[in-house]
């Protein structure tokens, strides 16, 4: 730009001492002009503290380097290093702070300048998915000595088989002592697959949901037969089983005749003998034993012999007389039709 001036001004003026005095001094104008020209302040703030400088560099690295002023490899300038810079613009440095990212099990220790979470972990290349937990959130302004914990989820859906249980039916026998359990029929598994949704957090289950079930074979159900028979000891060592005991006041009755069931009584110690009852407590036909006395059938009934009375058939009225009046356990063996 000079030598145009001085070009431009030799046309002017001659060559004379006069003139090149004249020539001399506007090259000097010119030149202080040029230079003023170039003169920049400039604002530099770094992390919140402001200070104005001076440079005569066209771009921000070299008006930061004028003055001394020494960038870190993780500061971030506004407007970057290659941009021109202005006369009264404002520089902004922001220096790193540290700060831990807790992360697919490390623990990093990382300088940052960025102003958010977001711009963290984009800028530490840390990937995550839009499901993944990040706390605190992404938008959240990064401050010195925070601590950020990413949390990866994943949904897996999985279908497995399973055992299906079977049920159990109990039967009552009353043909069976109450101490017997009898299998009749024996109990299958069934199989069935079930289908989950799994959720992960950080590799580890944490919730589990089922989506669906589907029967592929439908179980056996176990029958048992459980007996009802009660048992009582007898005299000479054995049992009997029984279906009900009752407590009742024995008489005894002799002599010849009908039965009310037209059979005709009998007396046999070691047999089966004859017995009164009041039908709507022991019906006609029901066996019974009566310790004492023996087995005998309920066939015949009696004007006195209501509700928990009975009457003994004897073959004697000495034998019914020696009986007298007792009160006896009555133990049913068997209900007619039984």
């Amino acid at each position: 730009m000079v030598e145009k001036i001085k070009g431009n001004l030799k046309k002017i003026f001659s060559n004379s001492p006069k003139a090149k005095i004249v020539l001399g001094l506007v090259i000097i104008a010119g030149l202080s002009l040029t230079i003023y020209n170039m003169k920049k302040t400039v604002i530099v703030s770094i992390d919140g503290k402001e200070q104005t400088v001076m440079t005569f560099k066209r771009t921000v690295k070299g008006a930061l380097h004028d003055n001394g002023i020494v960038l870190g490899p993780k500061d971030k300038v506004e407007p970057n290093l290659d941009s021109k810079v202005y006369n009264n613009e404002k520089i902004v440095v922001k220096k790193p702070v540290q700060v831990e990212v807790v992360v697919d099990g490390k623990n990093l220790k990382i300088e940052t300048a960025e102003s958010n979470v977001s711009d963290l972990l984009a800028a530490e290349g840390i990937k995550y998915d839009e499901v993944d937990k990040i706390s605190p959130s992404v938008d959240t302004q990064v401050t010195a000595e925070m601590k950020v914990e990413i949390t990866r989820v994943e949904t897996k859906v999985v279908t497995e088989n399973q055992d299906l249980d079977f049920d159990t039916i109990v039967k009552n026998d009353d043909n069976l002592d109450s101490s017997v359990s009898k299998t009749i029929q024996e109990g299958i598994l069934g199989e069935k697959e079930v289908t989950y949704k799994i959720l992960y957090e950080n590799g580890k289950e944490v919730e589990k949901n089922v989506i669906s079930e589907k029967v592929i074979k439908e179980p056996t159900t176990k029958i048992v037969a459980k007996g009802t028979m009660n048992t009582v000891a007898l005299s000479r060592g054995e049992s009997i089983g029984y279906k009900k005991k009752l407590s009742m006041i024995a008489t005894a009755y002799s002599g010849d005749g009908i039965t009310a069931t037209g059979v005709v009584p009998r007396r046999q110690p070691g047999g089966l003998s004859t017995i009164a009852v009041d039908p709507r407590v022991i019906p006609l036909g029901t066996k019974v034993y009566i310790p004492g006395y023996g087995y005998a059938m309920a066939h015949d009934t009696g004007g006195v012999i209501k509700n928990n009375k009975i009457d003994l058939f004897m073959n004697s009225n000495s034998e019914a007389i020696s009986w007298g009046v007792r009160r006896v356990d009555v133990y049913i063996i068997a209900y007619p039709g039984q």
